[in-house]
């Protein structure tokens, strides 16, 4: 397996981390029969996310932003990876993502600010180069 794809499965394994750093609190603040239910919006009056602490709320949000950023990253592991593209600067730059995604976790947990959109621009910068480094 590449770095890159290690890098990658670690990334995997940190969404699930971050889904039950964010799961465990927002059941215990809402209880099974909301976080069970069928989530329509009238029997609950307001979205979830809505009704949890905003600590809860932050790791709500740095999971969806997790996924969204794991798409770009997986789609720079598998060009770099089919590619045959794999050098000391895409390694590298996937293990610094992978590291950006891990301080993002509490930065954006505890409200550090302008810390948390640093760290983001660190793993979406991380991202791009191995996607720019594939093509060189």
């Amino acid at each position: 397996m590449t770095p890159e794809l290690t890098a990658l499965t670690l990334a995997g394994l940190l969404q699930c981390l971050q889904f039950a750093l964010m799961a465990i609190p927002a059941n215990l603040e809402l209880g099974v029969g909301k976080t069970l239910s069928p989530r329509d919006p009238a029997r609950l009056g307001k979205p979830l996310i809505e009704q949890v602490t905003p600590r809860t709320g932050r790791l709500f949000r740095a999971l969806n932003n997790h996924f969204e950023g794991l798409i770009l990253f997986t789609l720079a592991v598998v060009v770099v990876t089919l590619g045959n593209q794999s050098t000391p600067v895409t390694q590298y730059a996937a293990y610094t993502y992978l590291a950006a995604r891990v301080l993002y976790v509490p930065a954006y947990a505890f409200g550090l600010v302008p810390w948390r959109s640093l760290i983001w621009f660190v793993g979406f910068f991380a991202t791009l180069t191995m996607i720019v480094a594939s093509l060189i």
